[in-house]
């Protein structure tokens, strides 16, 4: 239909037609959306930001309201047949995001509603957003004859920054309650109704009398509607894979890997392929330049709220098992921040167990890894991930790469001695039981830092160990002990056999005894063991 000799990409782009009639690269999912329109009436879809969840309300509105030349091409073309052109009112709530009262979020949603109020009229009588919302659902029923197409992209926005502003958040769910009552009093006048965001409000407290909301975020079925698949990457985008191998001199199938290192991981289904985070993939294509880029807003503040409120564990992010209801619950009955950090994206679907039904849940993939650990490093421990990836990062890695732990040890300790905590430092030690829980928060954020694989408190026979890290050749067993030896420390880790389970898996087995000083805050003197592999 349409010609373009330069490959665009649509990085801040998220309009389907415009996508569409200025040559951008589209993924093809219409066919996922074909059967969606079809499945219910009233469906709920929940995905983090900046994975396409705007471009997909926007491919509806244009689906409904029968664009039938947009879609020349696709895989639509051989499910649809009719293209009936129904009216559509499609609201995107993301900019009511820091509503200061319910009477400013009130005035904010009837101006959103005022464009269609231009089309389809508006009554005197419609002084309140669920009224005009009504007003408008009957308008536009009655003038074309057709039932009303509802679309509301990002729902939660107005709410998300008031979650523990107890009295703040009850007025706006009154307005919230007030606007959406009005979707289940009209279905007979509603073709399909979509609603998307981030988190997951409960029927009660939000969506009200919608009892018939059909939620598909965790449907395999739909898993891939948003996000790129392995196929998708590797068909349709083979040509952008080798033309950014060249810009790094490796072959495309090098350059792939480090593709999927870096932007991969992401499931939604307990049987589902991974996807790819589509901002940051073709971002990256457009500036021919892996980097971080799903952070460079940084990590939105109500997730770090949440994590403090909670008291969050922050080296246990890494390998969570957990059942279905404990992540994918309403936000307002969290019991800790592990629905959130899963709703938004942090953690992600890594294994299900068809038997305990249980889930295993990590860290999708090395930009998240980096990126949250950078935006946690100040919270936690009070230092920047700038301080730790300028310098010290570059020579800490390269050591541990060469199996020479005396160097990183001693990069570590000049780096620890030397880092400007913050003013709050001792209120900070409140978050973890221990002295030694601290120092195990900053090893484990520094270490993710580099993207080395660490985890903190690994049950084994003999007990708990403090910190195991993975190389490509070599495990590292540390104990940590705060104002005690080194020599304390080695002898934990071979009295209560701390080593044994690393024995068997083929890696060199380096056990390291570590003392900490509290009063300058700095490793001491350590003592390392080399294991044999059996």
């Amino acid at each position: 239909m349409w010609n373009f000799p330069i490959r665009r990409y649509p990085v801040g782009i998220q309009t389907f037609s415009r996508l569409r009639e200025e040559g951008y690269l589209y993924i093809d999912k219409t066919d996922l959306i074909w059967k969606m329109t079809h499945l219910s009436t009233f469906i709920f879809l929940s995905r983090p930001r900046w994975f396409g969840k705007s471009l997909l309300t926007t491919t509806l509105d244009s689906y409904f309201k029968g664009k039938k030349e947009l879609f020349e091409g696709l895989k639509i073309m051989d499910l649809e047949t009719e293209w009936i052109q129904y009216p559509v009112i499609h609201v995107d709530l993301s900019v009511a995001k820091r509503q200061s009262s319910a009477e400013e979020l009130k005035h904010t949603l009837m101006w959103l509603l005022t464009p269609l109020c231009q089309t389809y009229g508006r009554s005197e009588l419609e002084t309140s957003p669920g009224k005009m919302l009504n007003g408008l659902i009957h308008r536009a029923y009655e003038k074309t004859g057709r039932q009303v197409a509802v679309i509301i992209d990002e729902y939660d926005a107005p709410l998300l920054d008031v979650l523990h502003e107890d009295e703040l958040l009850n007025d706006f769910r009154n307005v919230m309650q007030e606007f959406y009552v009005q979707l289940k009093a009209n279905e007979a006048l509603i073709r399909f109704c979509f609603i998307t965001g981030i988190t997951k409000f409960s029927q009660i407290s939000i969506f009200s009398t919608i009892n018939n909301l059909t939620n598909i975020s965790m449907q395999p079925e739909f898993s891939t509607i948003c996000g790129i698949t392995e196929e998708e990457l590797t068909t349709a985008m083979a040509e952008d894979i080798r033309m950014l191998s060249l810009e790094y001199e490796c072959s495309p199938e090098e350059m792939h890997d480090k593709l999927k290192l870096m932007y991969d991981g992401y499931r939604f289904a307990r049987k589902s392929p991974e996807v790819y985070n589509p901002f940051s993939l073709l971002k990256c294509f457009l500036q021919k330049n892996l980097d971080n880029y799903w952070f460079e807003s940084g990590t939105p503040t109500f997730l770090i709220r949440q994590m403090q409120h909670f008291r969050t564990d922050i080296t246990g992010i890494e390998h969570i098992e957990a059942s279905a209801t404990a992540f994918d619950r309403p936000t307002e009955a969290m019991e800790n921040a592990l629905p959130l950090l899963y709703q938004s994206g942090y953690i992600t679907i890594k294994d299900y167990d068809k038997d305990t039904l249980m889930y295993t849940l990590g860290i999708p993939n090395k930009e998240v890894r980096v990126g949250f650990i950078e935006g946690l490093l100040p919270t936690y421990v009070g230092i920047s991930g700038s301080d730790v990836q300028v310098g010290f990062a570059v020579k800490f890695w390269k050591a541990l790469k060469k199996n020479d732990i005396n160097t990183a040890m001693q990069e570590m300790k000049a780096f620890l001695a030397g880092v400007p905590y913050v003013e709050g430092f001792q209120e900070k030690l409140k978050d973890v039981k221990n002295y030694e829980g601290f120092y195990e928060y900053t090893f484990w954020l520094i270490f993710n830092m580099l993207n080395v694989y660490a985890r903190t408190q690994v049950k084994c026979v003999g007990g708990r160990i403090d910190f195991v890290v993975l190389m490509p050749d070599t495990t590292y067993v540390f104990e940590l002990k705060v104002n005690g030896t080194a020599q304390q420390a080695l002898d934990q880790i071979n009295s209560k056999g701390y080593f044994l389970p690393y024995q068997t898996e083929g890696r060199k087995v380096v056990k390291v005894g570590v003392p900490f000083d509290r009063d300058t805050m700095t490793i001491g003197e350590w003592l390392i063991e080399n294991t044999n592999v059996n």
